[in-house]
């Protein structure tokens, strides 16, 4: 399949609009509170310095981190040898989509400019300086990014996620009769048991979104994280500026119980016209396999209806794989100021790539899939 993503121009970035580049999205997270604006200030331990362009749109996103919670690339390792030489590993510089593991392009050239790595790199090596910053890390950026810069002094890491990947389904029984028969039984007893427990399941997109279940999502989604003991990342101003802006590009999921009117469970995706993207989901109750529903087959469902080809549920775990995400493999390039730790990052990344394709093969065998 081609990627449809920009090479070299913001006009043809955006097609088909990727969400999470767009200004509304990254704009969401300084305005909620969960990034600090450049300046003095940032508490959250996520600072602003992204590249502008004349407009304020967001060119190159660039934040100062004082931590690495929110990333899902993790280098607490990384930051504990720094300590043990008596270093520095904070502050670090990164590009990403804050709090949001999902590949993609990650920058907008301006107009005119198509050496990517020209472009970037010199504004990288200027904040590194300004910054004091131990080194800058790119975190899951795609294809067409990674290429761009493969000149550059940057070490490349792998990881693995999982994808559902739409193999011109028509229904999701169509997609069900794709698997070997004790898993197709499987996945169908498991939507049998939240109907068995008294649960009527809904699902809008868009505009269609009813504002009462916009009122219920947020203590949804802040439960995920009490339960842990945790205060959620992100506020509920960071969800209505995604309702004010973001509409056309949301979905909501919405199980209900007793009450007919008041979720007692809701996931929120996002969308664009190839891919769908689960992002966030909660339950104020617990029910056996509603989390499988609500974040897996109404997802599935949503993708076979919309035509999408690709459905990214998110990060970690191996539970996927039985219900038909496959292992595929993530990047991140980084780059260490101190060249002896550079050295030794790059040999880390090189004995670790050898287990995640090891972690990617053994994965692959657990697939549900009948063989052609």
């Amino acid at each position: 399949m081609p990627n449809r993503y920009q090479q070299c121009s913001k006009e043809s970035l955006l097609v088909p609009e990727y969400p999470f580049l767009r200004q509304d999205w990254l704009q969401a997270f300084v305005s909620s509170g969960a990034v600090a604006p450049a300046g003095p200030g940032d508490g959250s331990g996520w600072q602003d310095l992204s590249v502008r362009d004349a407009r304020g749109e967001y060119l190159l996103p660039l934040y100062r981190k004082l931590h690495s919670w929110g990333e899902y690339v993790f280098d607490q390792s990384w930051a504990r040898a720094y300590a043990r030489h008596g270093l520095d590993y904070y502050p670090k510089l990164i590009t990403a989509v804050p709090y949001t593991p999902i590949t993609g392009p990650r920058w907008v050239l301006p107009p005119g400019v198509t050496d990517a790595a020209g472009w970037l790199w010199p504004q990288v090596e200027a904040a590194l300086a300004d910054r004091q910053a131990s080194g800058w890390h790119l975190l899951f950026p795609d294809d067409r990014a990674r290429q761009a810069l493969a000149d550059l002094p940057l070490v490349a890491r792998q990881a693995c996620h999982f994808r559902w990947f739409n193999r011109d389904y028509r229904s999701f029984d169509d997609f069900l009769a794709a698997l070997v028969s004790r898993k197709r039984k499987s996945l169908r007893r498991e939507r049998v048991r939240i109907t068995e427990q008294g649960l009527r399941i809904e699902r809008a997109a868009g505009e269609a979104i009813p504002d009462d279940w916009w009122q219920a999502f947020y203590p949804c989604y802040a439960d995920t994280y009490l339960r842990r003991g945790q205060a959620p990342y992100l506020s509920e101003g960071f969800f209505r500026a995604l309702r004010a802006h973001l509409p056309g590009q949301l979905m909501l999921v919405a199980a209900f119980d007793d009450d007919p009117t008041l979720p007692v469970a809701m996931a929120l995706y996002l969308f664009d016209d190839e891919r769908l993207y689960g992002r966030y989901w909660g339950a104020l109750r617990d029910y056996d396999a509603l989390h499988f529903e609500l974040c897996y087959y109404q997802g599935i469902e949503f993708s076979i209806e919309r035509g999408l080809q690709e459905f990214d549920p998110g990060v970690q775990g191996e539970h996927k794989l039985l219900r038909g995400f496959e292992p595929v493999i993530t990047w991140s390039l980084h780059h260490l100021v101190e060249p002896a730790f550079q050295r030794a990052v790059a040999e880390f990344c090189r004995e670790e790539a050898v287990a995640v394709a090891a972690y990617q093969a053994e994965a692959r065998t657990l697939l549900p899939f009948r063989h052609p």
